[in-house]
């Protein structure tokens, strides 16, 4: 029983069967003794009958009443319908009638009761189990009480019994009928037992069996959920989206590692031909100095990408940005003086629409911001066309402010507007005005802003491109 199904059907099982020995038990106990309560208070009724009648029947007709067909035809009656034996007795002991309704029992025809007997009936407390001073083979139920008169004279006994049998065949029919319920309870419980044990455990199987196929690579295995609404049918739906969120994240690592293989590939080709080309005497010496700069540059391409990737991996582990207080203008100031000289080289006009002498605070990690801030400013001045505007601004509305980094050049596509922001993403135009980017800080842009929980979206329309994104004000 190591499975789920064996313990719960044992367990199932178990708990009926032992409910119905324990309902058995307190039902057979309290049946019983209502049987020999209720043959107990019959006997005793029987008996203060006769003695009642015999009294009144030997103040009436002398002392040798029982000998009359009447009173003997009325014991008769009386052992008949209450199915036992009915005997009176003299005071002494001696009896001196006895009948079991169908006929006359002779052979306790002045049968002597010892004076113990006697003794127990006058003081009224002969009642139970007894085999009469051995006139019976076997114990029976008997009640024996004394005959008095109203003046509390003795005039005899009577002594009613009833077989034990009886009691304990009424006993046994009663066990037998609980036992027959209790065999067809438990065993339609064991089959509804079985039945949802097996539908509880099915699915797990399932899962199981898919986890296994998962640790085999097989991502694209999932479970049936089918109309399944409990706790089990949660658990594989969770499951499913937990495969579909590892199927993506490997989707997403595949492309990764292809994007990651082809930005080295290209810088690597060049360093390599051009290296190999200066050694064998393939280019010119006076070539060389000009080849020895492409080398050197496509080298410093490669540390901005081994170093961008680390900044990725940094940003990717952090579980959530650090919270602190600061001046979102000062900063995004800040990054734009940083890159005093860029914006110089291509001649740009800046046009800064920032509040007046009032601070913007926000809640984030002000280093991060001050990234994004950088990325996106030097994207803007890396495809601004010469002697073009560079627009920033910070605008306020409720809880949020707004920044706008904007600057005059070639129109996105709109299909491409959004794909900018994944990782190694260029865009046709961009790649021959790009050639030292290793397409990153887009992406790293996003991955800051969505530490954040705040959003950034670009709109590129008639030569001019604006990446906005908000802040969460302090």
């Amino acid at each position: 029983m190591k499975t789920m199904y064996g313990r719960q059907f044992a367990t199932m099982v178990g708990m009926v069967l032992l409910s119905f020995l324990m309902l058995g038990a307190s039902f057979a106990t309290l049946s019983y003794q209502y049987t020999i309560r209720e043959k107990k208070d019959t006997l005793e009724r029987n008996a203060r009958y006769i003695a009642q009648f015999t009294s009144d029947s030997v103040e009436s007709g002398g002392k040798l009443v029982w000998q009359t067909p009447a009173f003997q035809k009325y014991l008769s009656s009386v052992a008949k319908v209450s199915d036992s034996h009915v005997m009176v007795a003299t005071p002494e002991g001696v009896i001196v009638y006895a009948t079991s309704g169908s006929a006359d029992l002779i052979e306790f025809q002045y049968a002597e009761l010892s004076p113990a007997t006697v003794a127990s009936i006058v003081d009224g407390s002969r009642v139970g189990m007894d085999q009469l001073d051995g006139l019976y083979r076997e114990p029976r139920y008997l009640v024996g009480l004394p005959i008095t008169n109203d003046k509390g004279y003795l005039q005899g006994l009577v002594l009613v019994s009833a077989s034990a049998s009886n009691i304990s065949g009424v006993w046994r029919d009663l066990s037998g009928i609980l036992l027959v319920t209790a065999l067809a309870v438990v065993l339609i419980a064991a089959i509804i037992s079985s039945v949802t044990s097996m539908r509880q455990s099915q699915p797990i199987k399932e899962i199981a069996a898919a986890a296994r196929q998962f640790g085999l690579g097989r991502l694209d295995v999932r479970v049936d959920v089918g109309s399944r609404r409990d706790e089990v049918g949660e658990l594989a739906e969770a499951f499913n989206a937990m495969a579909d969120s590892l199927a993506k994240s490997e989707q997403r690592r595949s492309e990764f590692i292809a994007n990651v293989s082809h930005e080295l590939k290209t810088p690597m080709t060049s360093i390599a031909g051009f290296a190999d080309g200066i050694l064998d005497g393939t280019i010119p010496p006076d070539q060389e100095r000009h080849y020895l700069q492409i080398i050197s540059s496509e080298t410093r391409r490669l540390s901005r990408l081994v170093r961008s990737m680390l900044d990725l991996s940094r940003l990717q582990s952090d579980e959530r940005a650090a919270q602190q207080q600061f001046d979102l203008c000062e900063t995004l100031v800040r990054a734009l003086v940083t890159l005093e000289g860029k914006v110089n080289a291509k001649r740009l006009e800046v046009d800064a629409q920032l509040p007046q002498d009032e601070p913007v605070p926000v809640w984030g990690d002000q280093d991060a911001i001050t990234q994004v801030c950088y990325n996106l400013l030097d994207n803007a001045i890396k495809f601004s066309q010469e002697g073009g505007v560079l627009g920033l601004g910070v605008s306020v509305k409720g809880a949020k402010a707004t920044v706008t980094i904007s600057n005059q050049g070639e129109t996105i596509p709109p299909g491409e507007q959004q794909l900018i922001f994944d990782r190694f993403h260029k865009t046709d135009h961009s790649r021959s005005a790009d050639r030292d980017g290793v397409g990153l800080g887009l992406y790293i842009v996003k991955t800051i802003l969505n530490s954040h929980k705040e959003t950034i979206s670009c709109v590129s329309e008639d030569g001019v491109t604006k990446f906005i994104f908000t802040m969460t004000r302090a």
